[in-house]
């Protein structure tokens, strides 16, 4: 077997030496460019700058220095034809077998704050790409490495059998097309919402995504529909993709989606809490001294539609937690960890699963909230774009509308109804009390009818609503879901206001003795 050829050429220099040690000691003529090439020579390995390999120097500040006939023939060449093994042999050229090489920084660059269009311009990678993308296409001889991660894999082979494997070429090729299609994506992003002033676009007039499947499902909402999850290239932390399953069936369709709306909910609070959903929305919501306290509050607001739920915890779920939780038949728990005797009294229950997902760093701030950092909805052959709807509400945000003034403690408890309300599917309603959800009305096509299914609830849960607060995502179009309210014991309301009768609503309010407040923003949630 003749002598490897080896062009390494990289801007994300992690274990690039130790990688070309390697191969020099498996005896792999070395080519390189640039500060590479500088690198590799200051470590004693004999290398060869591109520049001497083609005969052409770099030039235009290393714009031009791959771009030649020697190093795309040698990486575009099949070795099974003749002819092109004539043609190399006719102009000199030799051929290269593996490339390392990954691209200018162009999406670090770019998320830099003040980074000017120069900036992003220069950091385009022109030679990188054209020489990935040959050696990719001819991947059943050449190795393309794009990842410093590709590396072991390759050297294992390289040592055992001289050479790559066709199922690791192939799997570099796949791996560099996809790359290529990344950074491509991530340029016209970028220059895509550069307005005609200078400005930047949230919304680019192309947009282009890149999502890495994580897993086929054995099928969709429904057993006719065929279904996958996928994962954004780099997902935020603490998001449902991030999660470890530790044991249980694999996760359905409708379990994946069931259990983002528990987590990004049970998210939003600080003290301990537990979230209960069914059918995308929460069916239970506390806050509580413990975990365990927490799950005990929020079942209590509606065990029929908890029987067979997604739960969420803040917190590690302990002993206590989970001797309560096993009882009830469960679909998903999750939670930032479980203790070795929680997992122990799971351990029985095979077909649970139990998904442990780390909170993010510093907790769930206020951008952390919501659906991430954006949301996304397939229409017909278009897409909705919108940002995440992670509005933090305050109390000095709230502005009191009645002449009743509601108390410190009617404050929080409104506070919590509202918090809970975001991730309730639209119209909702949204009865609380001492930090636990006591009656929940969710996506009805009218607000009077959420009210009145979220007494019903309670009434069903033997839940007292006497003093209760409520929460609307959406104002009152007229005073008569407020009377439903105030009839099943509601002591105050807190709501976005700006409909038209405000006034007629706030008159209701002051007219039956309830407290309310505005918010100024609304929860639509479809």
């Amino acid at each position: 077997m003749s002598q490897l050829t080896a062009l390494i050429s990289v801007s994300d220099k992690t274990g690039i030496v130790d990688f070309a040690q390697a191969l020099h000691g498996l005896g792999v003529k070395l080519l390189s460019t640039g500060g590479t090439a500088k690198l590799l020579a200051d470590a004693g390995l004999p290398v060869t700058e591109v520049a001497q390999h083609t005969g052409f120097p770099e030039m235009l500040d290393g714009r031009v220095k791959t771009l030649h006939p020697k190093i795309h023939g040698g990486l575009l060449a099949r070795r099974d034809l003749p002819e092109h093994v004539a043609a190399l042999n006719e102009h000199g050229i030799a051929t290269i077998d593996i490339l390392a090489v990954n691209l200018y920084p162009f999406e670090a660059t770019v998320a830099k704050p003040g980074c000017t269009l120069e900036d992003a311009i220069e950091n385009i990678d022109i030679g990188g790409p054209a020489m990935v993308r040959s050696a990719a296409k001819n991947w059943k001889d050449v190795t393309v490495l794009t990842d410093a991660g590709q590396y072991a894999q390759v050297l294992e082979e390289l040592k055992s059998a001289g050479r790559t494997s066709d199922k690791t070429r192939f799997a570099c090729s796949v791996a560099a097309f996809n790359r290529i299609a990344q950074y491509d994506a991530a340029i016209s992003n970028y220059l895509s919402a550069i307005n005609e002033d200078g400005s930047h676009s949230a919304y680019p007039a192309q947009m282009n995504s890149s999502f890495v499947k994580v897993q086929d499902l054995r099928y969709g909402e429904n057993s006719h529909q065929s279904a996958a999850l996928y994962r954004d290239l780099y997902p935020a932390p603490g998001s449902l993709v991030t999660g470890k399953q530790l044991q249980g069936k694999e996760l359905s369709y409708n379990n994946i989606a069931d259990a983002d709306a528990a987590w990004e909910c049970v998210k939003s609070f600080e003290a301990p809490a537990c979230v209960i959903v069914k059918h995308a929305n929460p069916c239970g919501v506390a806050v509580a001294a413990t975990a365990a306290e927490a799950y005990a509050k929020a079942f209590k607001t509606d065990p029929t539609s908890a029987f067979g739920g997604i739960i969420a915890f803040n917190r590690i779920v302990d002993k206590a937690a989970a001797e309560l939780v096993v009882k009830q038949f469960v679909e998903v728990l999750m939670a930032p960890g479980f203790t070795d005797e929680a997992k122990a009294i799971f351990a029985p229950k095979a077909n649970v699963r139990l998904l442990q997902i780390e909170l993010p760093p510093g907790g769930a701030t206020p951008w952390l909230q919501g659906r991430n950092h954006g949301d996304s909805k397939r229409v017909g052959s278009g897409l909705l774009l919108q940002t995440a709807d992670n509005h933090f509400l305050k109390k000095e945000d709230l502005k009191i509308v009645t002449t009743l003034q509601p108390s410190a403690q009617q404050l929080d408890d409104l506070l919590f109804a509202w918090t809970v309300a975001q991730y309730v599917k639209s119209n909702a309603i949204v009865f609380c009390g001492e930090g636990m959800t006591l009656g929940v009305g969710a996506g009805q096509m009218s607000r009077i009818d959420s009210a009145r299914i979220a007494s019903i609830k309670a009434e069903n849960a033997q839940l007292s609503l006497k003093g209760s607060a409520v929460a609307s995502d959406a104002f009152f179009p007229f005073r008569d879901g407020l009377d439903v309210l105030a009839d099943a014991g509601a002591s105050c309301v807190i709501q976005p206001g700006g409909s038209m009768r405000d006034e007629e609503v706030i008159a209701a309010a002051n007219e039956r003795g309830i407290a309310m407040v505005f918010t100024g923003v609304r929860h639509f949630r479809h």
